[in-house]
This record gives C-alpha cells, structure tokens and sequence, in this order.
C-alpha cells in the first residue's frame, strides 16, 4: 500500500519565488468523500489518475498511475466537479527536503501553500524563512476542499 505523509503550511511573502519555472497543473476530483478521493491530473503535458484515503494526521494511504494526457484533458472537462483547481507548482529543495509550493490560480487565486513529503510522521524538519503557520490538520486547505470551497470566497482570509 502506498502511504503518503505530508505537513502542509501558508506560505509568507515571495522570498520563495527566486526558483524558476513551476509546473502547471491542473487537478479536478471524480470522487470527493471524506473517506477517500478520486483525482485526475494534468501536469504540464502527463495525465495522471490518484486514489487517496482518509486522512489521519500527517498520513493517508495514495495509488497515483499515469494516463494518457488526452484522457486526463476529457475527464477534466466532462467528468470532474467543478472548479478544477488550477495551480503552478514548484519544488523547493530545503535541508534534505524537497517543499512543493502551490500557487493557485483561477478560482482560488491568492492562495500559496508549501506541502513537504516525510519518510515518517515525527520526522524532525527545519522550516524555511517563508514558511508560516502549519495547516496540516485544516480541511478547507486540502486541494478536494478548495474545489468546493474556493479560498477567495472564505469569509476571512488567513495570512
């Protein structure tokens, strides 16, 4: 079974952009349920789709399997709920560590997290300088809730 395990956090200012050229991706969910999810994914040009379970603290069970990117487009478009989150991804490695960054786009524009992937759940990390407040725990930031939800129209917004 693959396990993914993850701490996600808001990002501060732009002192994160001096890394070059992101990815583009684009991700909607065939499946939204608390218990698992089912996503479909386009990453510049690969398509790829992902079963995930229920998150219990840092860590849930994930299947990720590359697709063909004209089935992945199809899905996007004609299967998947809408909004599609739209986001440019870059990768930042940090002490060992490699942080993604997401830069939404579309729907929720002006929302920037960093997710960083972990070998165990209390796996000691070092933050970067602009790396803010943990949201790991916070449902309305997962990538299925912001689908639903977008960040622009959450009654206040977290900095």
């Amino acid at each position: 079974m693959g396990i993914e395990i993850e701490r996600k956090f808001l990002v501060k200012g732009t002192d994160w952009k001096q890394v070059g050229k992101g990815q583009f991706y684009q991700q909607g969910y065939l499946s939204n349920h608390p218990d698992r999810t089912v996503r479909v994914r386009r990453v510049d040009d690969q398509g790829y789709i992902t079963i995930k379970g229920k998150t219990s603290g840092a860590s849930r069970s994930e299947y990720e399997y590359p697709i063909p990117i004209e089935d992945a487009l199809e899905m996007l478009h004609e299967l998947c709920e809408k909004p599609i989150i739209v986001k440019v991804r870059y990768r930042i490695p940090y002490e060992g560590l490699v942080w993604e960054v997401d830069e939404f786009q579309g729907e929720n524009q002006g929302m920037v997290v960093a997710e960083v992937e972990l070998s165990s759940a209390d796996q000691t990390i070092s933050l970067p300088d602009w790396v803010g407040q943990e949201v790991t725990s916070e449902a309305k930031y997962y990538n299925a809730n912001l689908s639903k939800h977008p960040f622009p129209n959450w009654s206040s917004h977290r900095e």
